[in-house]
């Protein structure tokens, strides 16, 4: 199967992007072990990961993976980035549902243990289509969304379009609309950027360079952590991102297919930044200052268009649910 010919990426190449993915991270041998995602989860309490029910929800023909943490509501709804998988939020979705409070995450179709079909049409709208199915299916009620990273736009454009659904919202190092203090990390922009797609697609297909593109961004990523952080990214959350690129089939349709559609949502969220004003709920933006590209003025950005906004600054980077757990959850539950 190829896909589209502009895009020029054969099953072939993305194959070789996804082996270059793992020398680049240096998990190959952890990602040589049994997927966990693909069999039953039976966790300890005093596991990190909790215990959860693992279901799954159809959409369009297709399996949406989710993981369903028993506790009350209003349902904390998980949604992650495009090169991340649910498993980004193992750790506070634990530890909220521990304090009796009930927490869905899933992996968007394409990505972790969902379904990626070929010749599928990965975007935005597809992935607010796969939030809705989750919600609906799961008949979760009132919601809280919880949008991290390039999960950030579905979770505000369910709370506008749904806003009788949803008790309040919370942001981590996200983003939603254009914004002059905005920057995606130098990788990401160089795929999203329709001036530089033929460039980025021949880095992505030329081990040396790739590997070089990776080995950078993950540089400037570690330049801020402390020592315990730097040891969580490269045992467990690196090994999380790895995983979705070299198991198969392979997350890289659908990232490279998101990161192309990055640009067409920013203008469309665009066109809904008045809406924002309208949405009286509570809204939580949780943040790792440390965060070289979606910092702190992009979190205050967002939060000015929201009436009753509050941020919260954490000394931590891109990932402030593993680099501060315990924290983030604390101010998720805070009520002022």
């Amino acid at each position: 199967m190829s896909l589209d010919s502009e895009g020029g990426f054969s099953r072939r190449l993305l194959l070789q992007s996804a082996v270059l993915m793992a020398a680049a991270t240096r998990a190959s041998s952890l990602l040589a072990q049994t997927n966990p995602e693909a069999k039953p989860v039976a966790q300890s309490p005093a596991s990190s990961k909790g215990v959860f029910a693992e279901k799954h929800v159809m959409r369009a023909g297709h399996q949406i993976y989710v993981r369903d943490y028993p506790g009350r509501g209003p349902t904390y709804v998980m949604l992650h980035g495009f090169p991340d998988n649910c498993r980004i939020y193992e750790e506070i979705a634990s530890r909220l549902s521990a304090g009796g409070h009930r927490v869905v995450t899933f992996d968007f179709l394409g990505f972790g243990a969902s379904d990626k079909p070929d010749g599928f049409t990965y975007n935005f709208v597809q992935q607010m289509a796969d939030m809705n199915a989750v919600v609906d299916d799961l008949k979760l009620g009132t919601v809280i969304p919880v949008g991290h990273d390039a999960g950030g736009p579905a979770a505000v454009n369910f709370a506008l379009d749904h806003p009788d659904r949803v008790s309040s919202l919370v942001l981590l190092n996200c983003y939603y609309a254009n914004s002059p203090v905005l920057a995606f990390p130098d990788f990401i922009e160089l795929c999203c950027n329709p001036k530089t797609k033929l460039l980025s697609h021949a880095m992505m297909t030329d081990p040396k360079q790739a590997g070089y593109l990776f080995n950078f961004q993950q540089g400037l990523l570690l330049q801020n952590m402390t020592a315990p952080m730097r040891e969580r990214f490269e045992q467990v959350l690196q090994p999380i991102i790895a995983q979705n690129f070299t198991q198969q089939p392979s997350a890289m349709p659908a990232f490279l297919a998101m990161t192309g559609d990055a640009y067409a949502n920013l203008a469309a969220n665009d066109r809904r930044i008045t809406e924002m004003a309208s949405f009286k709920k509570p809204v939580k933006l949780i943040w790792g200052v440390w965060d070289k590209y979606l910092n702190k003025p992009v979190a205050l950005d967002i939060a000015k268009h929201f009436p009753n906004a509050t941020f919260v600054g954490l000394e931590a980077e891109h990932w402030p649910q593993f680099d501060a757990p315990d924290e983030v959850v604390r101010h998720m539950l805070a009520t002022t």
